[in-house]
């Protein structure tokens, strides 16, 4: 213990004890403009900051000592620190303004952005900040407009982090890399009907803001660079290296209703490791509280679920409702408490390196993550779970024993997660060769409690006592899920001429899933009341292993023609290998300032453990019945050989990009890009099927898709407006098609899942933001399109849709720099209170009479919000939240 605490003061000290002097000053191009994130390093050693959103800069250096100005696109420039204040204007000269050097998707060199065969966002910390979104996840669903993340009104394992993909293909086939690096995927695979049903992400969510230096997001099929999971793209997130200059940050929010009270701070920080090495490192903590959006429980609706007796008497009479509607009169939402959960989260990131010579380097990365989250199954009423002959004991447990105290209970889920990643790399260069060798870990835990529940089973112990009813527990601990892998990378690259680079690599992958099992009440008969254990048979440790290897050449024809090609193999220990390639060009021209792209490629994503070793109880609403109890069984048991279930094959894919990039001036550019994706034998969770092992659904690879769209991206910045500047950014995303093209096989894959698979996104998404600089103030608007998106909920009448009525959501920051040192940030998302609306519309003539029939019309509403308890949402989830205006204000100060 003595040891680690010397090793976090040395840490936290090391910055001073080399420094000296301090210096400061601006940075700014031959025009005047200010210049943020140009690199600032003395000389000889790692100690190095960036210059913020201003120019301004400030460092502690040696005495004497010199410091190296470099900027992608700018000379480098080298000036002696013998004052306090050193001003510096960088030129344009060999380079292009703003141009950003990206690392992701070339295994051979980096290149700037303007000479990328490929499509590339480049996100900054300041404008993953600026959104006032308080975590990575949300921040992106108002940066990308390919980029979404569901918003599921029906919590419990899901709370803990929500479905996100880009270009509507799914959480699971877009990778993850910190600093180039692949992210363990989380252990929780979504089963709810929502969004992202049956699929597998990585815990983005986990990773804090403040320790992002920028994020680089590859909008083009990568499995032959960076293997499985890379079909729609890949995200690169990088991390800071600053060492001078950290930050503490306090954070405070609330809804325009009152609720979901968030309260958070962070601190990031840097410091050299004597004269070569660096660490920065980030501790964040926040907690947002419950904010509760129910609707107004309908009397009839309920009472037909609850107190008729269907097919026989499939209404409820009139003292049934009176019944319903006496207690609705005390609680008109039923109890029911639907929003956003309550959130505590602790996260932790170090990022650092060394540098052991001139041509050697040592690097690390680790983070940690711990999240807690509460939220609420439906509240159990008390007509809907009532003290008949068989329940009496419900108002002892619910009650003080009297029928008269029991009002029905509402059963409690707490989730605790646990996600942690590093990696270990050594680089060096020898003979022109660049090498990188890595070991990366990580892995995503996640442990359920049930409480204010019961278990109804009605089984008896040897002596004819009852197991469970009146001697059941109240609280239950139903097990979880772990997904871990450990990751070796080797990759090698070297320029032969200045026509001619090359890369290759390989990768070694082992994954280790599993099951955790419940305490036996939480799964023993029907299990927990409302989230049933895992049990023994289901529960287990599985695991694979995977080789693949890559070779890279990239060839520049001339100087404005570019021509780069990858082939890789994979060989994976449960299913077999697979071989693909990728194709990519580039032409510039007009002086660069266009530049047509396009790229071909095929891909593969191997069906994740979770796919394949699932198998479970699972409470869920089924319209008409309220809240009843499926399975999933996998596709390796016995069940599924009875069935006649295959085991699971990997997904392949042919993914092809075409666009164009221009930048007229030095201050506008924009690109648009086509694209169009192939995937072949889909792996889906399919539609629940009444079989002999009861009313069950399965993985399996179901079918070919395809999916196509355009990318839009603009951005016109420095327009002088008074004595400030003005600067303008549009991106938008459009759905061409999205749709199966082949027969569904192996499966059952009804209109519901079809629509959560393909038209539950926005078809079109636009992002049109402003931004307006003067003195010390920082403005910004941020407008947000949602499109219409389509649904056909459980229990619709197949006459009938949903639809989501397109939106547009607003959000408003202000940044006030008080001081050098002190910055007040207020963000007003979704400014106008825009909510989710939804309405039906009509397949067919029949459907129309359904339309005109207004009692038709309140039991359809009825059956997909079960009885008006999700009425804002549906049971399905929407893409921007329910919860309104929020207030989000912060202060940071800079050391």
């Amino acid at each position: 213990m003595k040891k680690n605490v010397l090793l976090v003061l040395f840490l936290l000290v090391t910055s001073f004890a080399f420094a000296q002097n301090e210096v400061s000053g601006i940075v700014e191009d031959k025009t005047g403009n200010a210049l943020p994130g140009v690199n600032i390093v003395e000389k000889g050693t790692q100690n190095g900051v960036s210059t913020d959103m201003n120019g301004l800069y400030k460092i502690k250096v040696k005495e004497g000592s010199t410091l190296i100005f470099s900027y992608v696109g700018y000379s480098k420039l080298e000036r002696v620190a013998n004052g306090s204040v050193v001003n510096v204007v960088l030129s344009e000269e060999g380079g292009e303004n703003l141009s950003e050097v990206v690392v992701t998707g070339s295994r051979t060199q980096p290149r700037s952005n303007t000479t990328s065969a490929l499509p590339i966002d480049v996100i900054s910390a300041k404008d993953l900040t600026s959104t006032g979104q308080i975590s990575f996840d949300k921040a992106l669903q108002y940066k990308i407009p390919s980029f979404n993340t569901v918003q599921t009104p029906v919590n419990d394992a899901t709370s803990l982090l929500d479905p996100y993909e880009i270009r509507n293909m799914g959480p699971s086939r877009t990778l993850i890399l910190i600093n180039g690096k692949r992210k363990n995927l989380s252990s929780l695979v979504y089963v709810q009907t929502s969004p992202g049903r049956g699929e597998t992400g990585s815990d983005i969510s986990a990773i804090p803001t403040d320790a992002i230096e920028r994020v680089e997001i590859l909008r083009d099929g990568a499995s032959a660079q960076y293997g499985s999971d890379a079909i729609a793209g890949v995200m690169n997130i990088i991390l800071k290296k600053s060492t001078n200059g950290g930050s503490v940050t306090a954070r405070s929010g609330v809804t325009s209703e009152g609720d979901g009270e968030m309260i958070g701070v962070s601190l990031n920080n840097g410091s050299t490791v004597g004269d070569k090495g660096f660490v920065n490192y980030t501790i964040d903590f926040s907690k947002v509280n419950l904010a509760n959006r129910p609707g107004r429980v309908d009397a009839f609706g309920d009472a037909k679920d609850f107190l008729a007796n269907p097919p026989t008497r499939p209404n409820p009479t009139p003292a049934e409702v009176a019944l319903v509607q006496s207690f609705l009169d005390q609680k008109p939402d039923a109890g029911n408490i639907n929003g956003s959960p309550e959130t505590l989260a602790a996260k932790f990131l170090v990022n650092g390196g060394l540098e052991l010579s001139e041509n050697t380097e040592l690097y690390y990365n680790a983070a940690y993550v711990y999240k807690k989250v509460n939220s609420f199954a439906n509240y159990r009423t008390p007509y809907w779970r009532s003290l008949d002959p068989a329940n009496p004991y419900l108002a002892d447990f619910f009650g003080d024993g009297t029928a008269a105290s029991y009002k029905g209970y509402v059963p409690t889920f707490t989730g605790d997660l646990n996600d942690y990643n590093a990696t270990l790399g050594y680089k060096f260069v020898k003979n022109g060769w660049n090498t990188d060798a890595s070991i990366t870990t990580g892995g995503n835990k996640q442990e359920y409690s049930v409480t204010n529940s019961v278990n109804r089973s009605d089984l008896q112990d040897a002596n004819g006592e009852n197991v469970y009813l009146e001697n059941s527990p109240i609280s239950f601990k139903p097990g979880g899920t772990s997904f871990n892998h450990i990751v070796g990378n080797l990759d090698m690259s070297k320029t032969l001429s200045n026509k001619i680079s090359i890369g290759f690599g390989s990768e070694f992958r082992t994954e280790n899933f599993e099951v955790i099992e419940g305490d036996k009440a939480s799964w023993d008969g029907i299990g927990a009341d409302s989230f049933a254990g895992n049990r023994p048979e289901n529960s287990g440790k599985w695991n694979r292993y995977n080789l693949g290897a890559y070779f890279d050449i990239a060839y520049d024809v001339t100087e404005d023609f570019l021509i780069n090609g990858t082939l890789r193999h994979e060989e994976y220990s449960d299913f077999g290998g697979a071989t693909i390639w990728k194709l990519s060009s580039r032409y510039k021209f007009l002086d660069d300032k266009v530049t047509l792209r396009g790229s071909i490629s095929t891909g593969f994503r191997a069906p994740t453990l979770h796919q394949i070793y699932t198998q479970k109880a699972q409470y869920s609403f089924v319209a008409g019945q309220g809240i009843q109890v499926s399975g999933i069984i996998n596709n390796v048991s016995p069940q599924a050989r009875v069935l006649g279930i295959p085991e699971l094959d990997a997904e392949k894919s042919t993914n092809v990009t075409i666009g164009f990039g221009a930048k007229p001036s030095k201050n506008f550019n924009f690109t648009v890009d086509y694209y169009n994706i192939k995937v072949e034998d889909r792996i889906v969770l399919g539609d629940r099927q009444d079989t002999q092992f009861g009313n069950v659904a399965w993985f399996s690879n179901s079918f070919d898709s395809r999916t196509a769209g355009l990318d839009f991206v603009a951005n016109y910045n420095n327009i002088l407006l008074g004595e400030g500047k003005l600067g303008f950014n549009l991106s938008g995303n459009i759905t061409l098609q999205n749709e199966r093209i082949s027969p569904v096989t192996n499966n059952s894959f009804g209109p519901i899942l079809d629509a959560l698979t393909f038209t539950s996104r926005p078809e079109t998404k636009w992002i049109l933001g402003g931004n307006y600089e003067i003195a010390k103030f920082d403005f910004s608007i941020n407008n947000t399109y949602f499109g219409k998106t389509i649904f056909k909920q459980d229990g619709l009448n197949n006459n009938l849709r949903t639809e989501f009525t397109p939106k547009i959501v607003t959000d408003l920051g202000v940044t006030y720099s008080a001081t050098e040192k002190l910055t007040i940030a207020l963000n007003v998302n979704n400014l106008l209170n825009v909510l989710p609306e939804w309405k039906f519309k009509a397949e067919n003539a029949a459907g129309t009479a359904i339309l005109n029939d207004p009692a038709q019309v309140k039991t359809q509403s009825n059956l997909i919000t079960f009885n008006q308890r999700y009425s804002q949402m549906t049971y399905d989830g929407y893409h921007f939240s329910q919860l309104g205006t929020m207030f989000n204000l912060s202060l940071n100060y800079k050391f």
